[in-house]
């Protein structure tokens, strides 16, 4: 079927939010700092959890929700099944009032899931440097955009899979109010998609800082000046919510550090 102009193919509403504070980022900062080669987590990456600031920061996130006027709030939660952000979504749902909510829908979607990092993974940037100095070199001269390393994925395979992620939306969620809670990559490569932005636009945006954890990114349907319907970026990277909870703002990245 295909939809006319005039109808509306996107959801009302769209939120991108990175999941809280991991184990996983306090002990990768901690071991970068440190200048370490390895980061001293046992856990796969898709089973480290949320740090206790984490479990706060996604809770004072999801009052900030639960004070919104119902017609603000989400329908359909999109949740990533890597552990961190799926404690995320449950403890964001449960703050806002929205758990057992028969009006909300909760979707785990796999294509949500962080960037595999392959041979890289539980190494930091010097880790990089000392076992894989010629992938370094390469991902120095390539960018992350095109990068894979080996056994992992670029941000292209992220892009690819999110493609499918926003077909799925439109089809089934059109005109809801949607909540996608993922990783930072994925925040990242749907501005590049909904934004239909170059990859020098998108990486200059990475450059400029991380994406804070339990920020909101939030997207609102509208029509151009041909009447066809786009989602419209109305905050990025948005801590408000965290401020005004009194909880501490972090950003330490889930992937090994890389030239900004």
């Amino acid at each position: 079927m295909v939809l006319a102009a005039s109808e509306q193919n996107w959801p009302s509403r769209l939120w991108l939010v990175r999941h809280g504070e991991s184990a996983g980022n306090v002990v990768r900062a901690a071991a970068e700092a440190a200048g370490l080669a390895m980061i001293d987590i046992a856990d796969r990456d898709m089973d480290v959890p949320l740090s206790a600031l984490g479990r706060k920061q996604a809770l004072a996130l999801g009052r900030w929700f639960g004070k919104r006027p119902e017609s603000e709030r989400p329908t359909v939660a999109f949740i990533s099944p890597y552990a961190r952000a799926r404690q995320t979504g449950a403890l964001v749902l449960d703050g806002a009032g929205l758990r057992d909510s028969p009006t909300l829908r909760e979707v785990v979607d796999e294509r949500l899931r962080e960037k595999e990092f392959g041979a890289f993974h539980q190494l930091t940037k010097a880790g990089i440097a000392q076992q894989f100095p010629q992938e370094a070199a390469l991902r120095d001269h390539v960018g992350k955009f095109y990068y894979r390393p080996p056994g992992g994925e670029s941000w292209c395979d992220v892009i690819l899979r999110l493609r499918s992620t926003i077909d799925t939306i439109q089809l089934q969620h059109r005109g809801e109010r949607v909540l996608i809670v993922a990783h930072e990559v994925v925040v990242l490569c749907m501005r590049y998609l909904l934004e239909r932005m170059t990859e020098k636009q998108i990486l200059s945006i990475d450059a400029a800082g991380d994406v804070a954890n339990c920020s909101v990114t939030e997207y609102e349907f509208e029509r151009d000046e041909t009447g066809r319907g786009v989602m419209t970026l109305r905050c990025y990277n948005h801590v408000a919510p965290l401020e005004e909870a009194g909880e501490k703002v972090t950003d330490a990245p889930d992937a090994p550090a890389a030239p900004r």
